[in-house]
This record gives structure tokens, sequence and C-alpha cells, in this order.
């Protein structure tokens, strides 16, 4: 039977050759509480992971956008490395479902506090680190962020699929909209997904990207557009 943890190491596309600092990087400083025993959670790896994330993305921009300033390569990076989209790329991974969490913490909903998921993605990294090398932390990480120009267009659009939602409802009503998953492709750690996105009957969209989640929203943000056009918007 599968495992979280086996599950997550699938979708990275990498298994630890030391299962403890996996461990020890979904551990949260609460689990610590309920079980003394416990040698450490999971915030130096956090500390570490950081960091490694930083240099990571900070290299593959610098590559993407060679005639980008300084100014606009930190505001790119800020945007992948923030807390939301962080906690959103580690429910991707499923690590929500792999925290070790104290009795208090779990009850009082822990395991979908965005903190706690941004923590525990970078404790992974930090633990990925240590049981490789940097270009293998660099593969796996830009492995699960996918696409970055995808990833950033979509990480400035303010809820594309919201916002689609709004446009629609007053005049077709709340049950108008329809996503519908056209094609997958890829293997199981590094899907590509299409997405087509109806109005009733018509197709309005499509998009493309590394999760159901991220195809949707480039569907809904492709039929914003095609909306605006018809519009004059």
């Amino acid at each position: 039977m599968s495992t979280p943890l086996a599950e997550l190491q699938e979708l990275l596309g990498y298994t630890f050759r030391d299962p403890l600092l996996l461990e020890r990087a979904v551990t949260h400083p609460s689990w610590l509480q309920d079980h003394p025993d416990a040698v450490e959670s999971n915030q130096r790896l956090e500390f570490l992971g950081d960091a490694v994330l930083q240099l990571v993305l900070t290299e593959e921009l610098f590559q993407l956008f060679p005639t980008e300033r300084e100014g606009m390569l930190s505001q790119r990076r800020a945007t992948l490395s923030k807390g939301s989209f962080l906690s959103q790329v580690a429910r991707e991974l499923g690590l929500d479902q792999c925290l070790l969490l104290g009795g208090s913490e779990e009850v009082a909903g822990g395991r979908q506090r965005a903190a706690a998921l941004e923590d525990a993605l970078e404790a992974v990294i930090g633990a990925l680190f240590l049981d490789s090398d940097l270009a293998t932390a660099k593969r796996v990480i830009l492995g699960f962020y996918g696409d970055l120009p995808e990833r950033l267009a979509l990480g400035l659009t303010d809820n594309p699929k919201g916002r689609l939602q709004e446009l629609v409802q007053p005049r077709f009503g709340n049950e108008a909209l329809r996503y519908e998953v056209t094609s997958v492709e890829g293997a199981h750690h590094a899907r590509a997904y299409e997405v087509a996105v109806f109005i009733h009957d018509n197709q309005v969209g499509t998009g493309r990207g590394t999760s159901k989640k991220l195809a949707e929203e480039a569907a809904a943000a492709a039929a914003l557009e095609t909306i605006a056009a018809k519009t004059g918007e």
C-alpha cells in the first residue's frame, strides 16, 4: 500500500537515500510537543531549503530573461517564492497529507495552514540538497515548478477562475461554467494537462499546465482574453 511519503517521492521523481531526512522535512514543530523522543523538527532544513530555492530560481531566471534588469528579476523571483505560491505548490505535491503534526495543531487545522506548507516545502528542498547535490536539487525543483514563464503568468494574474465566474454568473447562472480535461501527457512525475473551459456547450478557452489546477487557471485566463477581445473591454 502506497504511503503519502512514497507518493511524494514519486511526484518529485526522486527517491531519498536517507528516508529519515525526508521524514524530518515533514515534521512540524508541534509534533515534538507530543513526541519528546523525536530528534528535530523541520525548521533547520527549512532555513537551508530557502537558500537553495532562492539560488535555483535566481540562476534559472537569469538564464530565461537575459535582457531584464535586476529589479524585474527580483520581482519575478519574489512571485515564485512567496508564501502563498509555495503553499500552492506544496498542495500540488500532496505535502499536506505528509505533515507530522501534534494533536492540537491537527485539530486546529494546521494541515492546511499556508505557513506550515510553505515551511515543509522549503524543508523538503533542504533535505533533497543534503541527500544529493545542487544539480539534482535544481532538476527536481524545476521539475515540480514546471514552466516558469507559465507559473509567472498565472502568479501575476489575479484568480482567473474567480474572475471568469464573476463575469459569467450574472448572465448565464451559477452552473454555466464547466472545465474538462482534454489530454494528459508525460510520466506520472512530469504530467502535462490540457483543459478546455465551456460556457454551457460553447468552448471559450483552453490551457495547459503541469497540474489540473494550473491548466484550468490557464484556460480561464484564455477565456477572459477571448471575451475581452469580443466585447472590447
